[in-house]
């Protein structure tokens, strides 16, 4: 198993940050992250409250909520079929290997938590990649995307064909 560990502030795509309450933070480029492809949530073990990601299942953005899983994405027509080339995203990312034991961990403490980016910082949060009106200015947006949408003050999740946003 290949283990990374950063014990400071990261920044993707921008210059790092100087708030001490951030450990992750992404640029402002019209861009989003993108949640693990997981083949269903079921299969999924050891996750702990906050684990985030796209099942593959029934094409939906998912987060490990008290004893199960919440439905982010509302819609259920969601899709890894890519609309400009009929590729299905599925096949795509099958066709690379993956090192299953790959982690890499942002923060001071190690906990027996499992994942692939984990932020373990008791004191700090990620900062989503901002975006204004991301289902208009995310021009091809991957299934399980994720942003904060700074003109509607959301959160925004897309399932492969439709967003989904969400507000406190």
């Amino acid at each position: 198993m290949s283990t990374l560990l950063i014990p400071a502030q990261v920044a993707v795509g921008k210059v790092p940050s100087v708030n001490t309450s951030v450990s992750l933070e992404f640029g402002n480029e019209n861009r989003g992250i993108v949640l693990p492809w997981v083949t269903n949530t079921a299969a999924v073990t050891g996750a702990v409250n906050g684990t985030m990601v796209y099942d593959l299942s029934d094409h939906k953005v998912k987060t490990k909520y008290a004893s199960g899983w919440k439905d982010l994405s509302i819609d259920a027509t969601g899709t890894t079929v890519d609309p400009l080339t009929s590729v299905d995203g599925v096949l795509i990312q099958n066709a690379h290997d993956e090192d299953a034991n790959a982690e890499v961990t942002i923060g001071s403490t190690q906990t027996s938590d499992t994942g692939i980016l984990i932020l373990e910082d008791k004191d700090k949060a990620m900062i989503l990649p901002k975006v204004a009106s991301p289902h208009l200015n995310i021009i091809n947006p991957a299934p399980g995307m994720m942003v904060y949408d700074t003109t509607a003050k959301q959160l925004a999740v897309f399932n492969g064909k439709v967003w989904s946003f969400w507000k406190p």
